[in-house]
């Protein structure tokens, strides 16, 4: 006779898992291709893959977003010594989580939310590996996963560009009339009766909101990059709002200074549609300020050891 022993299952090889977790990957591909969307559908069909690329192909404001899905499988790539050592152990808890998400996508398919869909694919992104592998070894795809949740349209968030335009004009105006520029702001006008009298709107298309979700994208992924901790990493991230609303303010000032000095056609013309090109040398800018601020405590600390 010989005592039986409750030993813990042995974890799938590495090469095993990925083919696993491949092979459930396989079987959502075809779920959102040909269950993913009823909306708009005679431009894109049912997939919800054609929806996405269409809105990312279609609308300027979100043609990054066709960058950010390589971001996230090179910051995979990154990963893959971490992945490789990381202990695997299948989760069983992942299942209630993968059924929730299913029921997600159901919900925003019924609803013809397609946003709702995304998210809910992103999700299962990260569920399989953890169900099939554990939380240490999926904690090492937080960010390759998280970070595809801005690729998500949030067309919905236009309602803000009110405000924005407002507070953009307001500190422009501050700015110039502190510089001995007299104009005046009302609402999100700028105007001035001096010589080169003119009268500036700040548009919605120029409110800062989409050069935001770009800024965002471009300093979540640096933050991952550059910093040493998952606070620092944070404080970063955060600063992209700060950062864009900085940079699109510095926009506004130009088109002001060259409408004061040359006239409000000339600024309005060829410099107004180039113009936005320094936002983001500003705003990569200050990023990278912002980055050598966070990091000067621990170099200094460093130094003296």
């Amino acid at each position: 006779m010989r005592a039986v022993t409750n030993a813990p299952a042995e974890p799938l090889p590495l090469p095993r898992a990925i083919a696993a977790i491949l092979a459930v990957f396989a079987g959502l591909a075809a779920l959102f291709q040909f269950y993913g969307n009823l909306t708009d559908i005679a431009r894109v069909g049912h997939s919800l893959f054609h929806w996405m690329a269409n809105r990312w192909v279609h609308f300027p404001d979100l043609n990054y977003c066709i960058f950010l899905p390589f971001v996230s499988l090179w910051a995979l790539w990154r990963q893959r010594a971490k992945l490789a050592a990381a202990p695997r152990a299948a989760d069983l808890r992942g299942l209630a989580f993968f059924a929730a998400a299913l029921f997600l996508h159901w919900a925003g398919y019924r609803a013809q939310q397609p946003r709702v869909s995304m998210a809910a694919l992103i999700a299962l992104l990260w569920l399989v590996p953890f169900t099939l592998c554990g939380w240490r070894f999926a904690r090492e795809l937080l960010f390759p996963a998280g970070y595809l949740f801005l690729t998500i349209p949030l067309n919905f968030l236009d309602s803000l560009t009110s405000p924005l335009r407002i507070l953009s004009a307001w500190v422009a105006a501050t700015v110039l009339n502190g510089f001995g520029l007299h104009v005046h702001q009302v609402g999100s006008g700028i105007y001035s009766t001096a010589a080169n009298a003119f009268a500036l709107e700040v548009a919605p298309e120029c409110s800062g909101l989409h050069s935001l979700f770009a800024m965002t994208a471009l300093m979540g992924a640096y933050a991952w990059y550059s910093q040493p901790t998952q606070a620092k990493k944070w404080i970063l991230f955060a600063c992209s709002v700060p950062v864009a609303l900085v940079a699109n303010i510095f926009r506004i000032l130009l088109v002001v200074l060259v409408a004061a000095l040359f006239g409000q056609d000339r600024a309005m013309g060829l410099w107004h549609d180039w113009s936005g090109y320094p936002v983001f040398v500003v705003g990569i800018l200050l990023m990278l300020l912002v980055d050598k601020l966070l990091n000067l405590r621990g170099k200094g600390a460093a130094d003296a050891g």
